[in-house]
């Protein structure tokens, strides 16, 4: 069953202009933003201890910035790689206005390679390819910027659309569990699981989050943490290992995830440990939620098993902030991913709709709705 309530509240920026209509569209919290001709990203890597901005002024810069996780998340990974493009039709018709289509080529399919699992940043690739496309003669660099900043709104106002979703799915104060980080900091704004927890949280409907610390970055403890301390929102850090004990009392109402690539059938890749959290929910009758754009949604792929996991360097295993602490010699496995069978999945949260117990069936009718104006 899909269940769809537009938000009437939703207004988008004035694009032309850039001038904020609705500032709530917009948290102080800003992964990713358009900056006087450069790509500003708020380096994820050293929060919560130092709080440090790189300014990437062309696509390889803004491609090496994904790949080392300066930024990180599925949407927002999908926002920074539109302003990418943006930077790379720049320097192409710099380069080569009468054939700036060519030039840019190479920009293009550098940003594409920079991390192979978020399905959002080759889908916000083809969306501005498909930008340039109709551009006719003069310089494209004003029509593919506005195409990166309306995606970028589009972004927040579907998760908007999602939190209200999600929070309508929650009992009255409840208390919650989450995995890596899903807020602000992994979208253009305001977030997919943590959307619905700010939406909860303004009605009065959260009396706690409890966030993995999520290993081996830490995105639950670093990221997750900071974000809700930032908005005086309760948070309580617990080691990825006790959440079958957390689970076990009885206190959680759902678990809420976010995404990095969902297959046709429903089953749903993202961050490491997930696929575990899900076995433990079910086990322990809480409900587990993924909560995640329609971009995100890989229709090209038919289940969890056609989709390329990540797998990084095994430092990231053996050290925590640049300090060993396993012996010189010891080997260590990181696949950055695990995919959750949609079995397992309760609801599926999208700005079009949620949808029950996910399948092939199911999310072919979402992807068939009319997209939310």
């Amino acid at each position: 069953m899909i269940a769809s309530t537009p938000d009437p509240d939703i207004v988008f920026r004035d694009l032309n202009g850039g001038t904020v209509v609705d500032p709530v569209l917009y948290d102080k919290v800003r992964a990713v933003e358009w900056r006087d001709g450069v790509v500003r990203l708020l380096d994820q890597r050293v929060l919560p201890g130092t709080l440090r901005y790189e300014e990437c002024a062309t696509a390889p810069e803004v491609a090496a910035a994904i790949t080392n996780m300066v930024v990180r998340g599925a949407p927002a990974i999908g926002v920074t790689a539109a302003y990418g493009a943006v930077l790379a039709v720049t320097t192409a018709y710099a380069r080569a206005p009468g054939d700036w289509r060519t030039a840019v080529r190479a920009d293009l399919t550098a940003l594409r390679a920079s991390r192979p699992t978020a399905v959002n940043l080759g889908w916000a690739l083809t969306m501005m390819e498909r930008v340039m496309a109709t551009v006719g003669q003069g310089s494209p660099v004003a029509t593919v910027l506005a195409a990166a900043r309306r995606l970028h709104d589009e972004d927040i106002a579907a998760n908007r659309r999602m939190g209200a979703l999600g929070a309508a799915l929650l009992p009255p104060k409840a208390q919650v569990l989450t995995h890596c980080n899903t807020g602000a900091l992994a979208t253009g704004g305001y977030g997919t699981a943590l959307g619905v927890v700010r939406a909860a949280a303004a009605t009065g409907g959260i009396a706690m989050v409890y966030a993995d610390e999520t290993r081996p970055w830490l995105q639950g403890a670093r990221l997750t943490a900071w974000e809700l301390v930032e908005e005086g929102l309760p948070v309580t850090v617990l080691a990825d290992s006790a959440a079958a004990a957390l689970l076990r009392s009885g206190d959680i109402a759902a678990v809420l995830v976010g995404a990095d690539r969902i297959a046709a059938n429903g089953d749903t890749a993202n961050k490491i440990g997930t696929y575990g959290l899900a076995v433990l929910a079910r086990h322990h009758g809480v409900p587990f939620y993924v909560v995640a754009p329609i971009s995100t949604i890989d229709a090209a792929t038919a289940d969890g098993r056609g989709i390329p996991i990540e797998e990084r360097a095994e430092s990231e295993v053996l050290r925590c902030q640049g300090v060993a602490h396993s012996p010189a010699l010891a080997r260590a496995w990181n696949p950055v991913f695990d995919v959750t069978p949609a079995g397992l999945i309760e609801a599926l949260i999208t700005e079009r709709g949620v949808v029950r117990h996910p399948d092939t069936e199911s999310i072919a009718r979402l992807l068939a709705q009319p997209a939310l104006a």
